[in-house]
């Protein structure tokens, strides 16, 4: 098993233009800390440092030809350099077109002279391990292309655009086959507009509300922006918007009630979106009172007069009041009241105060968020 991931990139854009300095500005982290921006610092014995740049694709004659480390800031990338990037040896190499250069692309890019590179060959002779397809959106015929290419090569893959790969039958038994893995479709930002979104719509639920309306409208200044000016490459990708955030209902919404999706583009905005986000729904008698949550506090407490169980209720404590005993997340709190409610192991005294124990100390991430309209009192 090889010490390091070795990553081929297709697609020279923003988002290589950011990992590729993330990949350098972390290379010395330390596991032990909070690192801002990291989700694992290690992850399976794998630390940030050990993802090495293997090889890297475009189209792009301002990009083809070019070191990785100068190529990421060239032609229409625009999003903000935040390291200084080492010489890595790596040339960005011609990749296929095929459908990855819209309407609107080809008016600001200039495809690169000459013919597409053995891909397979390329990946197999730089030591690959796991390819990252980064190709614009709507790219489906050149996406299955280089699909087709990174299973011949025996490598994994990550296909952060959407175009479906990992979740078709037909692929998933063909990587399953050669023993491959594929990772996708539609990769989420880290504190996005759709993960915002889907925690929401989940919320919504957990606490009772039924959502009946929402929208998603996004607005942005890069080249994914320009694209998706492009309506007929939007399709897939309002797909996975859309299934993103209505997979955390259990019940259907009709689709003239659910809007999601890139909406236009605005220059100087440069590498920067803003979302738009509105749920609109009904809660305990159709106003955004307590009651509904007070009725679950009510029965709970009932409860553990039943069992004998005495003392403050961490679990119910922290999910249905703001000033606990103790503070934990709330999907914490949530499984620790329903273990109350089923009269499981943690349901009583100490056993409960050591699964709230175990599950503090966690590090979380702060968002910072405008209530539009609060009514009523006590909120």
């Amino acid at each position: 098993m090889s010490k390091n991931v070795r990553v081929a990139i297709i697609g020279a854009g923003n988002c290589a233009f950011s990992l590729v300095q993330g990949v350098e500005s972390y290379r010395n982290a330390d596991p032990a800390d909070f690192v801002r921006g990291l989700m694992h610092v290690a992850l399976g014995g794998y630390h940030v440092a050990d993802i090495e740049f293997a090889a890297a694709f475009d189209i792009d004659t301002e990009k083809v030809g070019c070191d990785l480390s100068e190529g990421i800031f060239r032609g229409m990338n625009n999003t903000a350099q935040f390291a200084d990037v080492p010489h890595l040896g790596v040339p960005i190499q011609r990749g296929m077109t095929h459908d990855g250069l819209g309407k609107y692309l080809k008016e600001v890019i200039t495809k690169a002279p000459g013919s597409t590179v053995d891909l397979a060959g390329v990946l197999k002779d730089t030591g690959t391990g796991v390819v990252l397809n980064y190709a614009p959106v709507g790219s489906e015929a050149a996406t299955k292309w280089y699909t087709e290419h990174i299973h011949a090569a025996g490598c994994g893959m990550v296909n952060c655009i959407p175009v479906f790969i990992a979740r078709e039958p037909y692929w998933q038994r063909r990587f399953e086959q050669r023993g491959l893995p594929v990772i996708g479709e539609g990769i989420k930002s880290q504190v996005g507009a759709t993960i915002v979104h889907r925690v929401l719509t989940r919320l919504f639920r957990e606490r009772g509300g039924r959502l009946e309306h929402t929208y998603q409208l996004n607005v942005g200044g890069n080249t994914d922006f320009l694209n998706m000016l492009e309506r007929e490459r939007l399709e897939s990708k309002k797909i996975y918007k859309t299934n993103a955030v209505i997979s955390q209902l259990d019940y259907e919404l009709d689709k003239d009630d659910v809007q999601i999706g890139p909406s236009d583009y605005l220059p100087w905005l440069k590498d920067r979106k803003f979302a738009f986000i509105r749920l609109e729904g009904r809660t305990f008698g159709d106003s955004p009172n307590s009651a509904g949550i007070v009725i679950d506090a009510l029965r709970c407490c009932k409860l553990a007069m039943d069992r004998g169980i005495a003392g403050a209720l961490e679990g119910p404590s922290a999910y249905f009041m703001k000033s606990p005993t103790q503070q934990v997340s709330d999907a914490v709190a949530r499984v620790l009241t329903e273990e109350v409610i089923a009269g499981g192991p943690e349901a009583a005294g100490d056993g409960h105060r050591s699964a709230v124990a175990t599950t503090t100390g966690q590090t979380g991430s702060t968002v910072s968020m405008q209530h539009m309209s609060k009514r009523g009192s006590g909120r």
